[in-house]
């Protein structure tokens, strides 16, 4: 029965993760402001490893990262090794998670999205001798900061529902009616 509850539950973080990166990457590039657009995978891996804990919020950053390492160039696990990580930083900040408090997750999304674009800036750009950090903060992140942040207010409060929806169902087929 326990290993029942697991499979549903990864079944459907999985169908998240796998609906996240398919809104990422085909309907956003469609409705683009600025040339940005919200990195949905990034909201999905920092709100579960807020709500859930660090092993959750790395897991789902594992498999984050892989869709994005199988999809896009460069080497094999870069993507990973940076959504791991804010997966696994992200879980630290459960002890201090409430479900009406939206402050920390909006704080922590934009740190997350500097963190993320920094990575990005310094193993793809930097590396490359290209060091116009300033253009690249306020033409790519600085947008895809924004709108990840309007997201954020209506995403993780879908993952929040979804997460109590889930712990309803358990918790009412472990009540044994008598």
């Amino acid at each position: 029965m326990k290993y029942r509850k697991l499979i549903k539950r990864i079944s459907i973080y999985a169908l998240l993760i796998l609906g996240a990166f398919i809104i990422q990457t085909s309907v956003f590039p469609l409705v683009t402001f600025f040339s940005a657009v919200p990195n949905l995978l990034l909201i999905l891996t920092f709100s579960f490893g807020f709500i859930y804990g660090s092993m959750t919020g790395m897991i789902c950053g594992l498999f984050a990262g892989l869709l994005m390492d199988l999809f896009y160039t460069g080497p094999f696990g870069f993507y990973s090794l940076i959504f791991v990580c804010c997966g696994y930083v992200n879980g630290i900040f459960t002890r201090y998670y409430y479900d009406d408090f939206i402050t920390l997750p909006l704080l922590l999304c934009g740190a997350n999205e500097i963190i993320y674009n920094l990575y990005i800036f310094v193993f793809r750009f930097l590396m490359r001798g290209k060091f116009d950090l300033l253009y690249y903060m306020l033409r790519i992140v600085l947008p895809e900061l924004v709108f990840s942040l309007i997201v954020t207010l209506i995403v993780y409060r879908v993952f929040l529902k979804v997460g109590k929806k889930l712990d309803d169902m358990e918790q009412r087929r472990g009540q044994n009616i008598a």
